[in-house]
């Protein structure tokens, strides 16, 4: 009894460290472009038909978070080796022993073959693109060993859960809306990573890793990210025009600014303490994606 006990205990601990290291919490800011991608879609084709039409829903829901969790593991698995020689990250669970690597492997086999199951339960056509949403979010993890533009690579892989999610409504990609829609994702997100990347310059650099502050310099890394942001919202205003200008998207996109403008002077006053922004960027893309969110809902309501 006891020894079962232990083992359960065992079990559920690695369950909980699990998803402190994929950081399951992060999935604020990333899900709820992905669902409100669906009330977006419902609203452009058919608004009555999100009273009998919780499933997509569940499908994006589901969807995106094997997805984002073979990511995640898949990342943490074959960076760590480098986060071992980084002391920001060398607590993380595999360089610190409290998983091991077959297991965070594991994990990731069984994330991407729930996502392929997932993806053959919405239609043929989701199973069909459903290899290149794998290629992209896992092969993310060795972009930075090759190109300074492995953020872009990151945030397609983001961009891609609303154009999927509109794809789960709809079936047909024939439309602009998706396609700006995780454009402006790709560059938001992307933006964020940039500045994130600024706290393992040195780390980067000293093993030769690929990010654009390691290759321009952190003062520029930051323009390019304002840059990224600025691409962000104009990207959005041209939703906004497709779509006439609804009122609520509208004041989404003119808030993400100034949370934006916002976000990015707190950024410069902490220039030389960029350890200490982890904290508000989330909160930054939380609260932006949770705007959208309401927004794209609204758009049904």
């Amino acid at each position: 009894m006891t020894d079962t006990k232990g083992q359960r205990q065992g079990i559920l601990g690695n369950l909980v460290e699990f998803g402190e290291m994929i950081k399951i919490s992060h999935t604020l800011f990333a899900m709820p472009f992905a669902v409100g991608a669906v009330f977006l879609a419902f609203s452009q084709y058919d608004p009555q038909q999100i009273s009998s039409g919780w499933f997509p829903i569940l499908q994006v829901v589901i969807a995106v978070a094997f997805a984002r969790t073979a990511a995640m593991s898949f990342n943490r698995w074959a960076d760590s080796e480098i986060d071992g020689q980084n002391p920001r990250t060398a607590q993380r669970s595999i360089p610190a022993g409290r998983l091991k690597s077959r297991q965070v492997l594991a994990a990731t086999v069984f994330s991407a073959l729930g996502f392929l199951a997932t993806c053959a339960w919405i239609s043929p056509a989701a199973l069909l693109l459903s290899p290149v949403v794998l290629i992209v979010v896992l092969g993310y993890s060795y972009t930075k060993r090759l190109t300074w533009l492995c953020h872009t690579v990151l945030g397609t892989g983001l961009g891609l859960a609303p154009v999927g999610a509109w794809l789960v409504v709809t079936g047909d990609l024939n439309q602009p809306v998706p396609w700006i829609l995780g454009t402006a994702v790709l560059f938001w997100s992307a933006g964020f990573d940039i500045v994130y990347s600024c706290q393992d310059i040195e780390i980067d650099q000293a093993q030769s890793l690929q990010s654009i502050p390691a290759r321009f310099g952190i003062p520029k890394a930051l323009i390019i990210s304002r840059i990224f942001h600025g691409i962000m919202i104009l990207t959005l205003g041209v939703l906004c025009f497709v779509l006439a200008f609804p009122v609520a998207l509208s004041l989404a996109t003119a808030c993400a600014a100034i949370l934006l403008i916002w976000g990015h002077l707190l950024i410069r006053s902490e220039f030389r303490s960029l350890n200490r922004i982890e904290n508000p960027l989330l909160e930054f893309n939380i609260s932006i994606s949770g705007l959208f969110l309401v927004a794209m809902v609204a758009e049904v309501f």
